[in-house]
């Protein structure tokens, strides 16, 4: 008779958490309409799985081999790993605050005064949908490059061209549009393959190739090796134009790009339990265990090159697919090349869901057209949103059908602009720290919280001056790093389009809610916003009769 009881007591628990989630969703405004049925491990395993560090190693392999070489992406990664993980300690600290689907849009509209608000929210939330784009065209994009590389390997006649590389690229967005409509509720199962395929599947892959390589390169050329291929036709190269710290700089694309997109425990905060401890913990251990379980991957890559201008002029022209051949040869290359493959496919998968949660939130808030923030009742997915997402990383990638380096601008593009709309709430909380201790969370870094905020702004003004920088030399119409022109674009056009309109209409989240947040209140108690703001306007005038008495 004792047993029926003890499961009453686990839906008790489980609705308390689960109506504590929804009440302080309704904080910020908003009704539940999103499934909540996502876990910590889930929400953990959707920032790790498009993080995916598989996905960002072999993708800019042949970027960092030509861009500093062994010795900047070893070193490389783990100054940056360090970096990055400032940044996604001072995130968490306001994801925990601010546990929303909007993301860093909607936290540096709390963050921020009043007056500047709606413009905060503004031009975040472009740039995190930028960003967003950029990441989902350039994952999927990789894989589309991969899958014909692939084919060569027994198939040495085939030359994929551009047109085929798109339409592959385009049958990807397909599948993941697909699976992100019709199989929301399948999405934490292919969640949990993922984290086990980019965590056993790739320790599998490099313990395989450390096995089985012939020999082993030294600890002085995976950490001293150094290698400026950055001149074109033969020309200098930026070491020797400019210095090996150039080139330096630029090599940190590699491990910088591949360490982006944690936001999406943010952006999958409505759809998680527990959102304001869950989703922080998801963003910094998300990191974590990437910048570890990369270095790993990296090494083993690195230590097991044979042949370096061999890997680095490969027939192939992937350099990852050159070391599995040289180790395993080519069937067992092809079937490891593969599980790399599927990885890569479920990283784009994510990327997705995290892309459209944003664009949703988004349309929520006026930011783009109120038509995209629907929510399909019988899936519990927002159907518009996945495929307007789908149809804008196509768009981005049509350029490289006449460019050789949009993939690599695609790439600069994704870091820049999720990068920049990370920092922005994290420097309106340091500019702003009174009205953000008022609205922490349980995951409060306290003294810590200014100077962690602090480095992490700065690093990623300093990473927004490198990826604009040229990487080829001579600089031309074909080498020219264009990712300073998008980013300049969507920066004069998202500024623009306020001046001149949106700041007529666009007010962002709910001004109420916003300062309630400010005042530390609960927006759904009644009277408790106008009974705290007259107790607020009360102390002002006593101050003030005190200054002129004095």
């Amino acid at each position: 008779m004792g047993l029926p009881e003890e499961p009453a007591v686990e839906r008790r628990t489980s609705n308390s958490d689960e109506e504590r989630d929804e009440n302080r969703l309704a904080q910020f405004g908003y009704k539940q309409e999103l499934k909540r049925d996502w876990g910590l491990a889930h929400n953990f395993g959707v920032s790790f799985s498009i993080i995916s560090v598989i996905t960002g190693i072999t993708t800019l392999f042949s970027y960092g081999l030509n861009t500093g070489g062994p010795a900047v992406m070893s070193i490389g990664w783990i100054v940056v790993s360090f970096f990055t993980l400032l940044v996604a300690i001072a995130m968490a600290e306001i994801v925990s605050a601010i546990p929303t689907s909007g993301g860093p849009y909607f936290w540096a509209a709390m963050l921020a005064p009043p007056r500047w608000s709606p413009f905060a929210a503004w031009l975040t939330g472009w740039f995190n949908l930028l960003g967003q784009v950029a990441v989902t065209t350039g994952i999927s994009f990789g894989l589309a490059n991969l899958i014909p590389t692939a084919i060569v390997v027994k198939n040495p006649d085939f030359v994929p061209t551009p047109r085929v590389t798109v339409g592959i690229f385009a049958a990807i967005l397909i599948s993941h549009g697909v699976v992100n409509t019709f199989g929301v509720r399948i999405l934490r199962y292919l969640n949990n393959l993922s984290i086990v395929l980019h965590s056993a599947g790739i320790t599998a892959i490099c313990i395989a190739v450390l096995v089985k390589a012939p020999k082993h390169q030294p600890a002085s050329f995976v950490f001293g090796r150094f290698n400026d291929g950055t001149g074109v036709d033969g020309g200098d190269g930026w070491s020797i134009r400019a210095s090996p710290a150039y080139i330096a700089l630029c090599g940190s694309l590699l491990s910088q790009y591949t360490l982006t997109g944690f936001d999406a425990s943010a952006h999958l905060s409505e759809e998680t339990k527990k959102a304001s401890w869950s989703a922080p913990i998801g963003v910094v251990s998300s990191v974590g265990f990437s910048a570890i379980f990369g270095f790993f991957v990296l090494m083993a890559f690195l230590f097991s090159i044979q042949d370096f201008e061999g890997t680095l002029d490969s027939v192939y022209g992937q350099p990852v697919l050159q070391i599995l051949v040289d180790v395993c040869g080519e069937d067992g290359a092809l079937v490891l090349f593969s599980l790399i493959m599927i990885c890569v496919w479920h990283c784009g998968l994510f990327s997705m869901t995290s892309n459209s949660r944003m664009m949703f939130a988004f349309a929520r808030d006026g930011g783009i057209h109120p038509f995209f923030h629907k929510v399909d009742h019988r899936f519990r997915s927002p159907v518009r949103a996945i495929w307007l997402a789908a149809t804008l990383s196509f768009i981005l990638s049509l350029p490289s059908l006449g460019s050789s380096v949009a993939f690599a601008a695609a790439t600069s593009i994704a870091t820049i602009g999720l990068y920049i709309s990370y920092g922005l709430p994290i420097l309106i909380g340091v500019v702003c720290h009174q009205s953000f201790k008022a609205m922490k969370g349980p995951f409060d870094l306290k003294g810590f919280s200014r100077p962690i905020a602090l480095a992490a702004v700065v690093w990623i003004a300093f990473i927004t001056v490198v990826f604009c920088l040229p990487t080829a030399n001579p600089v031309t119409s074909e080498t020219l790093n264009y990712t300073v022109v998008a980013v300049g674009i969507l920066a004069v056009g998202s500024v623009g389009s306020w001046v001149f309109w949106a700041r007529r209409w666009f007010t962002g989240p709910a001004a109420d809610v916003a300062e309630a947040m400010r005042l530390g209140v609960d927006v759904t108690e009644p009277g408790a916003l106008e009974e705290r703001e007259e107790m607020e306007r009360k102390g002002g005038e006593k101050a003030g009769t005190k200054e002129v008495s004095s």
